[in-house]
């Protein structure tokens, strides 16, 4: 999975002028205080914002850097990665804090950050949006980014921290225990062995096809893996080089993805099935169903990318 690097990024990659001064809900928690003793309903370490909240976050970010993790409840790959964003922030014991954002529930927000693709991670350092990274990663690589964040906050003078009273009060709620195959392969990805993790994903598949999580977390990691080591530079070079060569155009597509370019993979994919000769386009519409599982069947983007490939078929 690609991880840019915090840094040139305090350009403001996503435009937030629409929801910097958007008011907050009257019953609506304040943000977690900073510097200072956390007064009594003080909000923990990872906590929800909502469009309606999203002002006083913003506020916060110009004293304390501020995660962002977009995330749904559909999203397998949301649920795999969710708990190790708030055990890395919980361990830097208040020098960042973790928002949640549920995108069915804020699309304002969902809009603001440009969400193409969950989950996505940013950052919001001085009130300036720091692109981090799209898809589950390995928790070593969560890591290495948040201490990038942290050097990147301090260069901007973000170095406040937020008050830990005894740890376990601002611990994040605990997560039900993963199924056993589901936790092998979570383990599996935080190592880089994805093919231990394809192979447990398509273990619990075998003995119930109707998990949906399994079959999300089967498709990320396949994407993974596909995208592993790859060249951007060379696979767009190599596609446009052979407009009709399968291979060549599936790695970029698959590259799109992962960058949160869903609309592109998907055009490129339906472009290609449209100029094949019909003996030859079911490797096609096999790639693009696997990504349309790992978007999500009810995203926008997926179910206009359907219709077209029904009036391809038909």
């Amino acid at each position: 999975m690609s991880t840019p690097a915090p840094g040139s990024v305090m350009r403001g990659a996503v435009d937030l002028s629409s929801l910097r001064n958007r008011p907050a809900a009257p019953a609506a928690p304040a943000a977690p205080p900073v510097d200072g003793a956390a007064p009594a309903g003080a909000l923990p370490l990872v906590f929800d914002v909502t469009d309606a909240t999203f002002g006083e976050v913003l506020e916060l970010s110009r004293t304390v850097p501020v995660v962002i993790d977009l995330w749904a409840e559909w999203c397998g790959p949301c649920k795999q990665l969710s708990p190790v964003l708030e055990k890395v922030v919980t361990e830097l014991a208040g020098r960042l804090v973790l928002a949640k954002v549920d995108v069915d529930a804020n699309p304002q927000l969902a809009q603001g950050f440009r969400a193409q693709s969950i989950p996505m991670v940013l950052a919001l350092v001085a009130g300036q949006p720091v692109p981090l990274f799209t898809g589950a990663v390995p928790e070593q690589q969560v890591r290495d980014v948040f201490a990038q964040l942290l050097q990147l906050a301090a260069q901007h003078g973000v170095t406040g921290t937020v008050p830990v009273e005894g740890g376990a009060a601002n611990a994040p709620a605990e997560e039900p225990p993963l199924p056993p195959l589901h936790a092998e392969a979570f383990a599996a990805i935080e190592e880089g062995d994805y093919a231990r993790a394809i192979a447990a994903y398509e273990k619990a598949l075998a003995e119930n096809p109707r998990d949906a999580d399994a079959r999300a977390g089967l498709g990320q990691v396949r994407l993974l893996d596909r995208v592993q080591g790859v060249d951007l530079q060379a696979a767009r070079a190599a596609a446009a080089a052979e407009s009709t060569g399968v291979d060549a155009q599936f790695v970029v597509a698959d590259l799109d993805v992962v960058g949160g370019h869903v609309d592109d993979a998907f055009g490129r994919l339906l472009d290609l099935f449209a100029a094949l000769p019909s003996d030859e386009r079911a490797p096609v519409r096999e790639r693009l169903l696997e990504l349309f599982g790992i978007v999500g069947d009810d995203d926008a983007r997926v179910i206009r990318a359907r219709a077209r490939l029904a009036s391809l078929l038909f």
